[in-house]
């Protein structure tokens, strides 16, 4: 497949979904929707700012994307 709806444009939401189905949905039995959504929510948070990532150096999300963020010059 190439162009537009290629298995590239959705790579990476597709490994996120797998990893959160596997490290927390199938590990988990949610009692409540709300629960469901705040345990996910702190997945989500554990994943961006203290999961390492392999493809990322063992770095985080949040360490590549905001370290990378240039600082505004002092007016």
């Amino acid at each position: 497949m190439d162009g537009r709806g290629a298995w590239r444009d959705n790579v990476f939401v597709e490994r996120l979904r797998r990893s959160v189905k596997y490290e927390e949905v199938y590990l988990r039995a949610y009692d409540t929707v709300f629960d469901a959504r705040a345990s996910i929510s702190r997945y989500l948070d554990f994943y961006n700012g203290r999961r390492p990532h392999s493809s990322l150096d063992r770095g985080t999300p949040d360490q590549a994307y905001f370290n990378q963020l240039p600082f505004p010059a002092a007016a």
